[in-house]
């Protein structure tokens, strides 16, 4: 298990292997052609449900919408820091 805190301080902990998945490959290279539909399925597949819920309220903005642009901003965060850790282990 691996975890961490975003700079806007977002504890997330995700599981060791969650990026040895060939599915999250194919809907991170549909996030690069700008289906904003995968950035959703991303969250859920790195999260799961309840991690994401807790994301997705962290990130509301003050009119209560969550903007595909943060969470996509926090997510590529994550993976940043997800990497720095594995380097470090």
């Amino acid at each position: 298990m691996k975890e961490g805190i975003t700079k806007t301080g977002f504890h997330f902990s995700l599981e060791d292997d969650v990026m040895d998945n060939m599915e999250l490959v194919e809907e991170l290279a549909k996030a690069q052609e700008n289906d904003p539909v995968a950035v959703s399925r991303i969250v859920s597949m790195v999260f799961g449900q309840e991690q994401k819920k807790a994301l997705y309220d962290h990130l509301r903005a003050k009119e209560g919408r969550v903007k595909i642009s943060t969470v996509m901003s926090t997510t590529e965060e994550i993976f940043a820091a997800f990497g720095e850790q594995g380097k470090n282990s």
